[in-house]
């Protein structure tokens, strides 16, 4: 009985972080989402779906935290849109917002975020492969968003006109500088 109580201890000690710490760092994850959603340019009336930093906060917190915490972080981020709190970029919040035009791209944040810090765990800490993950994470978070807005939009090409087009190159400069940003906070870590 000891013995089982010393192997429980010593694999939760080995970890590289603690559990509160953990817990702190997907709280303050989902918090800064939601400031970086909050600095945003709308683009009415040319589209619904606003410019925001919402995209690279969600990559930058898969890439540092990785797969497990980041998805967790943006699911909470998720929990706190949909029950109200001021979250999100556009609109009052609630469950309304992810039925929204924005609603396939919100929902796929978790999951964008998993593929981000999954594929950046199972490489080494360089810009490159975070570049990589990062644009993985990008295809899938705009497949989501794309896929919603043809739903709605009834229209293919309507679509890509609202969710993609005014969005490229802000999203290139976006996946750039989570890319570096991740791999300097690995660095950091690594050098601890």
């Amino acid at each position: 009985m000891a013995k089982t109580a010393e192997i429980g201890l010593d694999s939760i000690q080995s970890r590289p972080w603690s559990l509160a710490t953990q817990v702190a760092m997907v709280v303050s994850a989902s918090l800064f989402v939601a400031v970086c959603a909050h600095v945003s340019v709308s683009l009415l009336p040319l589209t619904p779906v606003p410019l925001t930093l919402s995209n690279f906060a969600v990559l930058l917190v898969g890439l540092a935290l990785g797969s497990r915490l980041g998805f967790a972080a943006l699911a909470l981020y998720l929990v706190e849109g949909a029950s109200g709190l001021p979250v999100f970029s556009v609109g009052l919040g609630g469950i309304a917002q992810l039925l929204g035009p924005t609603g396939g791209f919100l929902l796929a944040y978790p999951f964008v975020a998993f593929v981000a810090g999954w594929l950046s765990e199972r490489s080494d800490k360089t810009f490159a492969r975070a570049l990589v993950a990062g644009v993985a994470g990008e295809i899938l978070l705009f497949a989501s968003g794309l896929t919603w807005l043809a739903v709605q939009t009834h229209s293919i090409a309507k679509a890509f006109m609202f969710g993609l087009y005014w969005f490229f190159f802000a999203e290139v400069i976006k996946v750039l500088f989570a890319a570096a940003l991740g791999t300097r906070f690995w660095r950091g870590v690594r050098a601890r």
